[in-house]
């Protein structure tokens, strides 16, 4: 996800203070992993130098100024450019979970074992997110949602590679 278009989609619904931004940001997008404050800085001082917000003004805080940020036509334009690109599908081609069963396999390791461990971890996140995805609102259960079909899909990729084993540890070792 591009954290300067977030900040521009958040702005083009009214101007806001840097503060205001990352507690936007955390209650929409920032499940289980909030945005840092020098992160949104940053993106803000890059947007402004490229032209795509500017300071609306400043008012008293506790502490510094704060400036209140609004996004320019330049900023809608390359917000509305980035939500009409669709995105490209990640398809795994280089997969850490494949590279450690091979090189299981390579070095006699037991693979079974590793896809057995890995099998009972990603069985433990379902739950995990389901229970999450039980007790939260509509955001948390479509964003649960969204990382338990991918879940279920690595374990399929888990069951069918067990299921393959021997033929994989054939093919490696020739």
């Amino acid at each position: 996800m591009s954290l300067g278009h977030t900040i521009l989609g958040l702005l083009e619904s009214r101007p806001r203070h840097g503060y205001d931004l990352k507690r936007a940001y955390d209650e929409r997008f920032g499940r289980g992993r909030s945005l840092h404050y020098g992160q949104v800085y940053a993106t803000l001082s890059r947007l402004r130098k490229n032209g795509l917000v500017e300071v609306e003004g400043t008012e008293p805080g506790e502490g510094p100024e704060r400036k209140r940020y609004i996004i320019t036509e330049a900023g809608i334009t390359d917000v509305s450019r980035w939500l009409d690109t669709p995105e490209s599908p990640e398809p795994y081609l280089r997969n850490t979970l494949y590279t450690k069963v091979v090189l299981a396999l390579l070095t006699g390791r037991p693979a079974a074992e590793l896809l057995d461990t890995q099998r009972a971890e990603h069985l433990r996140h379902v739950r995990e997110l389901t229970r999450h995805k039980l007790a939260g609102d509509l955001v948390d259960q479509l964003v649960c949602d969204h990382a338990l079909f991918h879940l279920e899909a690595d374990l399929r990729w888990l069951e069918l590679t067990a299921a393959r084993l021997d033929e994989l540890a054939a093919e490696v070792r020739r």
